[in-house]
């Protein structure tokens, strides 16, 4: 297994990442990681990662302690942090008081990232954060950085990184809640709205929210036929516990739940609905939406359907076609089409 571009940059400098008990934030598992245990046979690596898919990578490594939460809760102290820089700058600073806790004044920050993801833009954004941040290498197209956490007396607090907004449609109301990260996390997407405004009539089952998000699809639906039964996933943690307080805001409940694609699915679902993502970090995949159109079928019932909204260059409807069924255009609109497959 080969190391991407910014676990590349890693190894080139693994002579500064000694310590007796690492923390790597987001960084994907691969050949650095067992680099590190070679060159450090004696570190205690723990590994927090808000992918699920990467989360679920480190179980190859016994050694590795791994979490996969909204938040860093364990009460280790660490002398070394290296963070993966994040889509949102937003979510740095709050990864970097997130973890206020377990670090101490003399705990070495790298910070490491693609130099398209906006990394070069480290020190100011982190200039209330972040203490001495310097530059020391640049390779792979990606930059290194080394920096020291600003001492923070203020307890952490993930009710304090929620962001607000309301959704009113068509005589339906929610509340929706995000922290840093999420997509849409500021205001409402033009591809949801276009969805929302045109959506079939869901009158009860069970609903499957792909790609959930915050969780905006789902409490519309419930909130407009209260009779529906809620399954929400998403592969970002913090995305998971967005779409929770998001259900909690409008008083609905549901089973909300992480998988890597279709991994965790279990059941059959009479109605499954998405605003698919196509992106991975800072680049374009499409690889997670293909996967989930061509294996939902088999987590239908009978007369079940998928109902999806997609950038009409996305070229989704030759695949629910083959592998879901007859497949129809609802609705175009702003560069947007909602297509419906029927088993």
């Amino acid at each position: 297994m080969s190391s991407n571009n910014i676990n590349q940059i890693l190894s080139r400098n693994i002579d500064i990442l000694s310590a007796e008990a690492p923390l790597f934030i987001n960084i994907k598992y691969d050949d650095f990681t067992q680099i590190y245990l070679n060159k450090y046979p004696k570190s205690e690596l723990s590994c927090y990662n808000t992918n699920f898919e990467d989360y679920c990578a480190y179980k190859q490594n016994k050694r590795i302690q791994r979490y996969f939460s909204s938040q860093y809760l364990s009460e280790k102290k660490h002398d070394l942090v290296i963070i993966a820089f994040p889509k949102s700058k937003a979510e740095l600073n709050f990864t970097l008081s997130m973890i206020t806790h377990a670090v101490s004044q003399n705990t070495k920050i790298i910070v490491v990232g693609e130099n398209k993801s906006g990394i070069k833009s480290l020190i100011k954004v982190t200039e209330k954060t972040l203490l001495n941040c310097q530059k020391v290498d640049s390779a792979r197209h990606c930059s290194l950085y080394v920096a020291l956490l600003i001492p923070n007396e203020s307890q952490f607090k993930l009710d304090d990184w929620y962001d607000y907004y309301a959704v009113d449609i068509n005589n339906t109301q929610i509340n929706v809640a995000a922290l840093p990260g999420v997509f849409s996390q500021k205001g409402l997407d033009k591809g949801t709205r276009v969805l929302l405004h045109h959506l079939p009539t869901i009158k009860s089952g069970e609903l499957l929210d792909f790609g959930c998000g915050a969780g905006v699809i789902a409490s519309f639906i419930a909130k407009k036929h209260p009779e529906v039964t809620l399954n929400l996933l998403d592969v970002n943690a913090l995305a998971i516990q967005s779409a929770r307080k998001t259900l909690e805001l409008n008083h609905l409940t549901g089973n909300v739940f992480a998988s890597n694609s279709l991994s965790e699915l279990k059941n059959k679902y009479d109605v499954v609905i998405s605003n698919p993502p196509f992106h991975q970090g800072t680049y374009t995949d499409y690889s997670a939406t293909e996967s989930f159109l061509k294996g939902i079928k088999a987590h239908l019932k009978s007369s079940g359907n998928v109902i999806i909204v997609a950038n009409s260059f996305l070229k989704y409807e030759p695949i629910m076609k083959k592998t879901i069924g007859h497949t129809t255009r609802l609705h175009s609109e702003s560069g947007f089409i909602i297509y419906q497959s029927k088993t």
